[in-house]
């Protein structure tokens, strides 16, 4: 019929979630996609598809997140990355889908974050979205690549420092000469 592989994934998606009486954020790096993507989805799936982006004024931003967090509120809400990755409460979405990817997993993790705040009670779903032979591919390898290498030096808590031999711990507290003047 046309349409994306994406595209019929996320009608897919969203037909389940709103049958099941839940909730999902789609998060999507294009401003002019999102508004495209919403009337949409509204119209596919026969309900409101709320849809933030930078130009939303605040008045209409604190509006469309207390109707999404009352529990008879819309079912999706499509936020651009850079407008709904920060500054948000959405905790009444157990469901996350990343539309497209985005270089800086730091900023797809805040996104995602919206769902994970506290008084988020329910386990969370994320999905990411990734078209096999696109750039897309080669995005989400690299953003593995980026979490496989911070994963080797930090971890993922602070079982490193305990691992370290004793000359490599005095060398990471070792104050280096010209650090301090006299």
């Amino acid at each position: 019929d046309g349409r994306s592989g994406k595209l019929a994934r996320l009608e897919e998606i969203g037909d389940e979630i709103v049958a099941a009486g839940e909730k999902v954020l789609c998060f999507t790096q294009y401003a002019e996609f999102g508004h495209m993507l919403q009337p949409y989805l509204a119209a596919r799936l026969g309900c409101e598809v709320l849809y933030l982006h930078g130009a939303t004024p605040k008045r209409k931003r604190d509006e469309m997140v207390a109707g999404f967090q009352e529990r008879t509120g819309p079912s999706l809400f499509i936020l651009s990355l850079k407008a709904g990755g920060t500054g948000l409460n959405l905790t009444a979405a157990n469901h996350v889908v990343h539309v497209d990817r985005w270089w800086n997993p730091a900023v797809e993790d805040q996104a995602t974050d919206r769902a994970f705040r506290i008084g988020q009670r329910r386990d969370v779903q994320v999905r990411k979205f990734v078209c096999v032979g696109t750039i897309e591919e080669k995005v989400a390898a690299m953003i593995n690549q980026k979490r496989g290498l911070a994963a080797k030096i930090v971890g993922t808590g602070e079982q490193w420092l305990t691992e370290l031999s004793t000359d490599d711990l005095a060398a990471l507290l070792r104050l280096e000469k010209g650090a301090v003047v006299v």
